[in-house]
């Protein structure tokens, strides 16, 4: 899929060519003028543009008024100065998350990223508008503690038992009710994740993990599941819930 504004690039290129190559047409085959057959295909063009601009800007507002219809969906910047270097590490991704929606058919509007490189007690799962280069919410997320870890750190693993967290791109699945209530299935797209659903590797809310950052204390850990906090859960729901296409998660190891 084009993005709108390449759209009209290509339209505008296009429009440009075909108007000097009809204009030689017509000159050799009816010989006139040439100011009556340039103001012909002026206004011709003129008109072909701005009909086609009006359709680009009314789809561009169809794409931004999903995120307007969303609760929590403040726009304002998040993120002080001091945060610059959290900013500018997402932003190494944002383009691919960008095109990927696109060629996947998935919600080019917004996506998740989660950083992994954060500690655990700073927020580093991003709700991140693919549209306005901008983040629009954030919270705290658990890793796996694996099968050997006693630090805290993070092992990364795909194999079933691991309890580690498994980057990569998942899509975001069906809502079920479980085990810790309201969950959505992740699907794995990678091979690093491959066997998320084989591992019950779910986003899901657990009570341990608190609203606000507790940085430099850690937090709980999980058997490999993103696992926010309720509160953060009931804000990513309508972004999920709402969207007619798919929602692309992205843990960043």
């Amino acid at each position: 899929m084009i993005e709108p504004a390449n759209r009209c690039r290509f339209f505008y290129a296009f429009t440009f060519v075909a108007f000097i190559f009809f204009c030689g047409i017509l000159s050799a085959a009816h010989p006139m003028p040439y100011t009556f057959i340039f103001m012909r295909w002026l206004f011709i063009l003129l008109v072909s543009a701005i009909a086609f601009s009006v359709f680009t800007i009314f789809e561009v507002s169809k794409d931004n008024a999903f995120l307007k219809n969303i609760p929590h969906a403040d726009r304002r910047p998040i993120f002080p100065r001091k945060h610059a270097t959290t900013l500018a590490r997402l932003r190494l991704y944002v383009d691919d998350a960008h095109a990927f929606t696109i060629k996947n058919n998935f919600n080019n509007s917004f996506c998740f990223l989660v950083d992994m490189k954060q500690a655990s007690g700073k927020k580093r799962f991003f709700i991140y508008d693919l549209k306005n280069d901008s983040i629009i919410q954030s919270g705290l997320v658990t890793h796996g503690y694996g099968m050997n870890t006693s630090n805290g750190g993070i092992t990364y693993s795909n194999e079933a038992g691991s309890y580690c967290t498994s980057p990569g791109k998942y899509k975001t699945g069906k809502a079920y009710y479980g085990k810790f209530g309201l969950s959505y299935k992740l699907h794995g797209l990678e091979n690093t994740n491959s066997n998320a659903l084989k591992r019950f590797v779910v986003l899901h809310a657990h009570p341990c993990v608190p609203d606000d950052e507790v940085a430099p204390q850690k937090i709980c850990m999980s058997q490999g599941c993103p696992t926010v906090s309720p509160a953060f859960l009931q804000q990513l729901k309508p972004y999920i819930d709402h969207s007619d296409k798919p929602v692309l998660l992205w843990i960043l190891p």
